[in-house]
């Protein structure tokens, strides 16, 4: 290839690590590519799970960005969130269908929360946005574009609660959009158009807010650092009090979704103008001092 014609490569720091860009890292596959894409996820064996919002609605990628199998679901009409836990359970959110679906690791289903087509005002669901489960497989939903509010449900899918409203003051929110379960058991919610992250505990109870954000989109933590995309666009890398420790820039408009692999790259669902693509953050060593 002409080195006219190659495609820049960039590099970024947040502070801690250095990284190298791979976009777009998905390779070209006669099965179709990426469209409009909401939130990715990688299992067990570092497969990264895409979700799009038309059928079909997840793209699985091995490794090697290698497209390696696809899933479609009639009920999976406007694909928003999606989590994978520890036993790589699949968790999808269809925010216009106001549901959740639960697949277990071989992508059969479990249990839907939510009703099809069925919104609800101040209860499961009114165009959710984004779901997290904690260790103990309980099951948290930002509620975010209809209603305002977080709700918890057990690991079967029981609904054991629901906390927020629609304000700016502590505990309540403007567009809840992410949500994570961080180690210490805080649940942190991006409250996007507040321009914050809220911190409660697993019951609902307000804690704090982490602020200096701005339009935070998702949020993903490795243990001890957590991450947040923002509309900046950017990647922000915060320690569990909640003090930027460092940043770097994404591409495309913004980064919609987030995910870390075991080596310390960070895939990022980057919608822009033009191109739609999972970009991968190569993690390549330690921040230069």
């Amino acid at each position: 290839m002409n080195a006219a014609a190659e495609e820049p490569v960039f590099f970024m720091t947040d502070g801690a690590s250095n990284y190298r860009m791979v976009r777009p890292w998905q390779k070209p596959s006669p099965r179709g590519d990426i469209g409009v894409i909401s939130q990715l996820a990688l299992d067990s064996r570092g497969r990264v799970f895409v979700l799009q919002r038309t059928a079909p609605q997840l793209l699985i990628y091995r490794p090697d960005g290698q497209l390696d199998e696809v899933y479609e679901n009639p009920r999976l009409t406007s694909g928003h969130g999606l989590f994978i836990d520890a036993a790589d359970n699949v968790y999808l959110v269809s925010y216009d269908a106001h549901q959740v679906l639960a697949l277990d690791a071989s992508l059969q289903p479990r249990f839907e929360l939510g009703g099809f087509n069925a919104p609800r005002w101040g209860a499961p669901f009114n165009h959710p946005t984004d779901v997290a489960v904690a260790s103990d497989g309980e099951i948290y939903v930002s509620d975010g574009y209809g209603n305002a509010c977080v709700h918890r449900f057990s690991a079967r899918g029981e609904h054991l609660g629901t906390w927020g409203g629609v304000g700016q003051g502590p505990g309540e929110f403007s567009t809840p959009h992410g949500v994570w379960v961080l180690a210490d058991n805080r649940v942190a919610v991006c409250d996007r158009d507040n321009d914050r992250v809220q911190l409660f505990d697993r019951d609902g109870a307000y804690l704090t807010q982490w602020t200096g954000l701005l339009r935070p989109m998702d949020i993903w933590s490795n243990g001890a650092d957590v991450f947040v995309t923002e509309q900046a666009p950017r990647v922000s890398r915060l320690d569990l009090s909640g003090t930027v420790r460092g940043r770097f820039r994404t591409f495309g408009v913004y980064g919609h979704g987030l995910w870390g692999g075991t080596d310390g790259s960070l895939y990022v669902a980057e919608q822009g103008h033009g191109m739609h693509c999972v970009t991968k953050y190569e993690r390549i060593g330690p921040a230069l001092t």
